[in-house]
């Protein structure tokens, strides 16, 4: 028998119309001829939603003792097995469940619906998402006393947003049509604040785009579309731990806010690793990145550029943001601009170079089997084995009738010794 699928109508609080949704979908599907059953639906004094529950089978709910002692009602999973449905409606499903202990949740009577092959639609708030329950907490002041795991909504074949604006809200509360007027008490007044409201539907928004952009991620990997779609904001930032890379940071972060993006921040290390002096800057930045929302990550390579490159075409950014080299004139000839690389290379995102800012760093030293040769002390002795060798050899040839066959020897050595002492680590 094929497993049956589940569909969850999110709202951001209550009365904006999940019930109603959910018993709008049981009709229609009975109108194509499936067998729906009503497990659970709090309609409560709702004559519109009430008038749905008309030519739909409803199964009594069977009640469960409380943490408190009290009686609550919980689906009854048998009863409702036994008529074989094709469909279940289920309001609630942060609510207390049938099974298992005291923090048993209704969502855990799912399973052997879906596993006896029906289709189950469900209700829940944001608030009573597991993950949000501290940030509702702390918009509204009142906890949720049951949740539900964010991987059991996430896995859900269907997830519907059913919206409605504060203003809207505001004006059911106001006509008795969610709480009867004389049951409005201070604490249903701070939750239907008009602020408070907004959070609510901001929070529920943004939680469904993050939803939608894990399956068209994951259709874009089926379909091998390496191509970023600017349906939403990637920035990546380079963290290097260089002087100056904290503006770089915080550039990339009102970059990302202002577009209601992500922000991810990257850090090439070489496949020897690192013990630099700018270990804990690195670390700072790091922190800092966290704190401003980003994800931090690090990537090994030996090329930078093609390095950076390659990690932003991974997260399919859409902008990429590095800080102006310090590197001098002379590094850029000889191994080449990493700017420019990156903008040769980089594709289907925007490049941002943000000015350096403070102090000039150290001159950097070149690397020689694991060892370490100032920039100043390698360019003398490259320009010695270069310039000096080719002159020396010259002089040598307009030189050679005059002296004997162990000078020129002597003078090669004597100019091979200081260069070999100049590109030596020490």
């Amino acid at each position: 028998m094929a497993r049956g699928t589940l569909r969850i109508y999110l709202g951001a609080a209550s009365g904006v119309g999940t019930t109603f949704a959910m018993l709008a979908e049981g009709q229609r599907r009975a109108e194509r001829g499936a067998h729906v059953v009503i497990g659970m639906a709090d309609i409560r004094s709702r004559p519109r939603t009430a008038d749905l529950l008309v030519g739909l089978e409803r199964v009594t709910p069977r009640y469960v003792c409380a943490s408190d002692g009290t009686s609550v009602p919980a689906l009854d999973i048998e009863a409702i097995l036994l008529r074989q449905p094709n469909v279940v409606l289920v309001d609630e499903l942060a609510a207390r469940g049938a099974t298992g202990g005291a923090a048993a949740g209704r969502w855990e009577d799912i399973e052997p619906l879906l596993a006896a092959g029906a289709d189950v639609i469900a209700t829940i708030r944001i608030a009573q998402i597991e993950s949000l329950s501290d940030v509702v907490t702390r918009i509204t002041g009142t906890a949720e006393s049951h949740t539900v795991p964010d991987s059991f909504v996430r896995d859900a074949e269907q997830i519907e947003l059913i919206d409605m604006t504060p203003e809207a809200l505001r004006r059911r509360l106001a006509h008795g049509n969610i709480v009867a007027s004389e049951n409005v008490d201070a604490t249903i007044q701070r939750l239907y604040r008009p602020g408070t409201l907004s959070a609510l539907r901001e929070l529920a928004l943004l939680w469904v785009a993050d939803r939608v952009e894990e399956s068209l991620l994951r259709y874009m990997d089926a379909h091998a579309i390496s191509a970023a779609w600017e349906t939403r904001e990637r920035v990546v930032v380079a963290v290097t731990g260089a002087i100056g890379n904290d503006t770089v940071i915080r550039r990339a972060a009102r970059l990302a806010r202002r577009n209601h993006g992500e922000l991810v921040g990257v850090h090439v290390t070489s496949r020897g690793g690192h013990a630099e002096a700018a270990d804990s800057r690195l670390t700072d930045h790091r922190q800092l990145l966290v704190r401003l929302g980003g994800h931090y990550h690090e990537v090994i390579g030996d090329d930078v550029a093609s390095s950076l490159v390659a990690f932003a075409h991974a997260e399919r950014a859409t902008q990429l943001v590095i800080g102006a080299s310090r590197r001098s004139r002379w590094d850029e000839v000889r191994r080449g601009s990493i700017v420019n690389r990156i903008a040769r290379d980089l594709q289907d995102a925007d490049m941002h170079v943000i000015a350096a800012t403070g102090p000039p760093q150290p001159r950097p030293m070149m690397v020689r089997r694991g060892r370490r040769v100032s920039s100043v002390r390698a360019r003398l002795g490259w320009v010695i084995s270069l310039i000096g060798l080719p002159v020396l050899t010259l002089v040598g040839i307009a030189a050679r009738d005059n002296v004997g066959q162990s000078a020129p020897l002597l003078a090669y050595l004597l100019l091979a010794a200081p260069a070999a002492c100049l590109l030596t680590p020490r």
